[in-house]
């Protein structure tokens, strides 16, 4: 082993092209991965993903929705305007899904058409019986999902068929949508618990002979679900579990082009997020997410922070609209629906810290405490909760904030010693045990500071009035 010397420089490296601060960071490859399938070595270079039209699919109107109460008409119309919106006119987020068999679930995908967004694409959602397939026709969709289940748990155990049997049944409703004008996505229900070449690669070599007949715009589409988040992305791990080694063999060996191939997951195991930029990685062009990853059981992809990622990956905005993110956050509160504190991105305590020690970097220099810069990206400033644990240097951030002070505009600690000394008191005088609200700080500035909040007041820099 080599010894390393430490190198001195006059000024600090922050290491930008990784960490541009006003943009999340750049995710950068510096090589190539190897996986071992049939035998065979494929080599996979990440840095692929640049040029690759890798994106984003939503199934929060059809997985979202099997994990919450109903959305009414309205608020599927409101979610999806935002859907266009937070993915841009790129069409990063270029398609989503709907339930097609109630009145109510009609009346939604007729209002979602009306609005004429071009991303994301409106595509159905059918189960694998005859009587199903001509709904997504009956709607003007041009692509329609279609359950199509795979593990012999599905095949033997729910269906009552063997394998010839489903794989024909199959086969027959991809026809039948082809037929009517419409794409059919094949959705591999429990892959990863599936026989790959014992059942899987058969029937999507099947799949694929239908694509040669038919047009670009009605080859079948694959889609993977990991039904159960029983997928992994280590490399050198065994099929069924192994994303790596499901992507390629869909590829390679099941002949499915990367452009008709898609990853579904599930968090059972904390591997959603992880094993669909797995998927993307070894050659799947679509990543099917939710907002809010909100989804049957433990939710889905979420898609806020596959957008995140989606920017790493390309080291540029692509058109991403990224304050749509705390639109839609607001959007969901508003509508009753709870949003976990710690949730990335949109959680209220995503851009607070309760420590003294982060109040005090952020206080010398946002990047250090704070991922990216959160008031340009999310329309969200850098906060502090005061608790014991705040200090003085959270008082003193809190106080230039809520005044709307920043660097050498700030006001010194030494202006603020009463809001400090009253903070300090009511733990170690009063034994208090929960937080300082905002409005109680707010008042304290405005009692304390009067000068500092008048002329605040007058500029309109307040956080909100006292």
């Amino acid at each position: 082993m080599k010894k390393m010397e430490i190198t001195e420089i006059k000024e600090p490296n922050l290491l930008e092209d990784i960490f541009p601060h006003e943009m999340p960071p750049h995710i950068v490859f510096d090589g190539s991965v190897t996986e071992q399938l049939n035998g065979k070595t494929y080599t996979i270079n990440p840095a692929d993903m640049q040029k690759r039209d890798i994106h984003i699919t939503d199934t929060t109107f059809r997985d979202g929705q099997q994990a919450r109460p109903p959305y009414t008409v309205q608020q599927t119309v409101d979610l999806f305007d935002l859907i266009s919106k937070v993915g841009g006119p790129n069409g990063v987020i270029r398609q989503t899904e709907f339930f097609l068999y109630s009145k109510k679930d009609r009346e939604a995908v007729e209002k979602c058409l009306e609005l004429g967004h071009k991303f994301p694409e409106i595509t159905g959602w059918v189960r694998a019986e005859p009587e199903d397939v001509h709904l997504a026709a009956s709607v003007g969709l041009r692509e329609t999902g279609m359950l199509t289940s795979c593990s012999d748990y599905h095949v033997f155990m729910k269906l009552k068929m063997d394998r010839r049997q489903a794989l024909d049944k199959y086969v027959g409703l991809a026809k039948e949508a082809i037929s009517k004008g419409v794409r059919p996505r094949c959705h591999l229900e429990d892959v990863t618990r599936a026989d790959i070449y014992g059942f899987v690669i058969p029937y999507v070599q099947e799949l694929m002979k239908v694509s040669e007949q038919v047009d670009d715009s009605l080859k079948v589409k694959i889609r993977l679900c990991d039904t159960m988040g029983f997928g992994v992305p280590y490399p050198g791990t065994i099929l069924p579990r192994s994303v790596p080694k499901l992507v390629l063999a869909m590829l390679n060996d099941g002949g499915v082009p990367s452009d008709c191939l898609e990853w579904h997951g599930h968090n059972d195991f904390h591997k959603v997020m992880v094993n669909g930029i797995c998927a993307w990685q070894y050659g799947c062009d679509a990543l099917n997410g939710t907002l809010l990853g909100i989804g049957e059981r433990t939710g889905n992809p979420p898609i806020e922070g596959a957008l995140m990622e989606y920017i790493g990956i390309k080291r540029d905005m692509c058109g991403i609209n990224t304050e749509a993110i705390t639109e839609i956050g607001k959007y969901y509160r508003s509508i009753g629906t709870p949003i976990p504190a710690r949730a990335p991105f949109m959680g209220d305590d995503f851009v607070k810290t309760r420590a003294g020690i982060h109040a005090g970097g952020l206080s010398a220099d946002e990047r250090i405490y704070n991922i990216f810069d959160s008031t340009k990206l999310l329309k969200r400033p850098p906060q502090v909760v005061l608790t014991d644990k705040s200090g003085t240097d959270g008082v003193y951030l809190w106080v230039n904030n809520y005044l709307g002070l920043k660097n050498k505009e700030r006001v010194k600690k030494t202006k603020m010693i009463k809001v400090m000394k009253y903070v300090a008191e009511q733990y170690d005088v009063e034994e208090r045990t929960t937080a300082i609200s905002d409005e109680e700080l707010a008042k304290l500035v405005k009692k304390h500071m009067p000068k500092y909040y008048e002329e605040a007041e007058k500029e309109g820099r307040l956080m909100f009035t006292a």
